[in-house]
């Protein structure tokens, strides 16, 4: 089974940076640092699939994959 894409982004506003699954809806966090929002972000995940687990909810398959664009030099 493949795994969730991840995203991770500098946020100037939120002053830190952003991790987010965009497979799972609204599964997303804060960190100061790439490293730190990505493990809150896997945190987050956990909880999201518990969760929904509980809920008796649909769980999402993988399937997000970022566009990949190349820079003209």
């Amino acid at each position: 089974m493949s795994d969730y894409h991840i995203n991770i982004f500098h946020s100037d506003e939120d002053e830190g940076w952003i991790a987010d699954i965009p497979d799972l809806p609204g599964c997303s966090a804060f960190g100061a640092s790439p490293e730190q929002a990505l493990n809150e972000v896997l945190i987050a995940k956990r909880l999201w699939i518990e969760t929904a687990n509980a809920d008796g909810a649909e769980i999402p398959e993988p399937k997000f994959r970022p566009a990949i664009y190349q820079v003209a030099s």
